[in-house]
């Protein structure tokens, strides 16, 4: 990308193991400017149905277990247009401690966008801005563990079948004071150069599973 340095960094072994993903890009994108954007990409090319829980690993899930915080935001999503589709991305700030990153995530399959969101975790993260203990959080993911059972009822009721490749996105920038706008404007032109057109299965005899 034209005026962007890339400096990729390493995913633990466990954070491997978890997704599962044949694929997985992490790392943070530089400008001369001193513009940063954190991101991720984690790609299973698999095209089983059933292998849809790589899309409950969100920051709202995730980032939230290792001490950051969700502070309320609106809008909660947004829609951007990505190679010509609309694409919907969670929005969110989360913060540890002095440090807030605004961040979008959202999901592909089929090299198609979900046609629905993926905020089932929303609520446990942000717990009016206070990190429950494990044992409450524990017992609450069981449970919204749960409702990841009625994904394949909306692709129904969507007529959009969990089928084909699947990939999930995360992109971030550090926020400075309380304004946003030129966070949102940085992401939102950040992605659509970022997120390339191609074809799933010449990646996969490309790049051979980590």
């Amino acid at each position: 990308m034209t005026g962007w340095r890339f400096k990729e960094e390493p995913v633990s072994e466990a954070a491997e193991v978890v997704l599962a993903a044949d694929k997985i890009v992490n790392g943070a994108f530089e400008k001369e400017t001193g513009a940063v954007v954190r991101v991720f990409s984690a790609k299973r090319y698999s095209e089983k149905q059933s292998e849809f829980d790589m899309f409950s690993h969100t920051p709202d899930r995730c980032w939230t277990s290792v001490d950051w915080k969700v502070e309320p935001v609106a809008p909660e999503f947004v829609e951007l247009n990505v190679h010509g589709m609309a694409v919907t991305f969670e929005r969110r700030i989360f913060t540890k401690g002095a440090h807030r990153e605004l961040v979008y995530f959202g999901a592909l399959v089929g090299g198609q966008p979900l046609p629905y969101r993926i905020d089932q975790y929303l609520n446990i993260g942000v717990k009016r801005g206070e990190k429950p203990s494990a044992g409450i959080f524990g017992k609450a993911l069981g449970a919204l563990d749960a409702r990841l059972l009625s994904w394949p009822w909306k692709s129904f009721v969507n007529r959009r079948p969990l089928i084909g490749p699947k990939q999930f996105i995360r992109v971030s920038t550090p926020l400075a004071g309380n304004e946003t706008s030129n966070a949102d404007s940085l992401l939102s032109e950040f992605l659509p150069q970022w997120l390339a057109l191609t074809d799933y299965r010449k990646e996969l005899g490309t790049w051979p599973r980590r």
